[in-house]
């Protein structure tokens, strides 16, 4: 999936970060899902992809990797599932300038996730 789009339609095109408080209460049973996602063409189109994820009921936390089109996001399985991952980015497109696309690589416990990164960083 080709992760940068340049063309003309990514230009003047604004859009805030959404902000939302993550309950670490909630990470011991959250899923952390890893998406492929193309059509960003600038870091707003990245936080537009963000903002839709973060908007979902169950979703704790969204994290948008725009040169490497990837993210990740926790979520709490019981809200969340993996096609309303996949529908939330293609939202975020939602206009006629903007047409995202993705692909889930990866769901994994939160727990394990996070064990994962912590010894990536370890053995640096």
């Amino acid at each position: 999936m080709n992760p940068i789009n340049t063309s003309e339609e990514h230009r003047d095109c604004q859009v805030e970060p959404l902000e939302k408080s993550l309950d670490p209460a909630r990470l011991p049973a959250a899923i952390v899902g890893y998406l492929a996602v193309g059509g960003m063409g600038c870091p707003r189109c990245a936080t537009r992809v963000r903002n839709s994820l973060l908007a979902l009921e169950g979703t704790l936390m969204s994290e948008v990797f725009l040169e490497e089109g990837l993210l990740a996001v926790a979520y709490d399985p019981a809200l969340v599932g993996p096609s309303d991952l996949v529908n939330a980015v293609l939202g975020a497109g939602n206009d006629t300038r903007h047409q995202y696309r993705a692909e889930i690589l990866d769901l994994r416990p939160a727990k394990e996730a996070l064990v994962q990164t912590k010894e990536a960083w370890l053995w640096r």
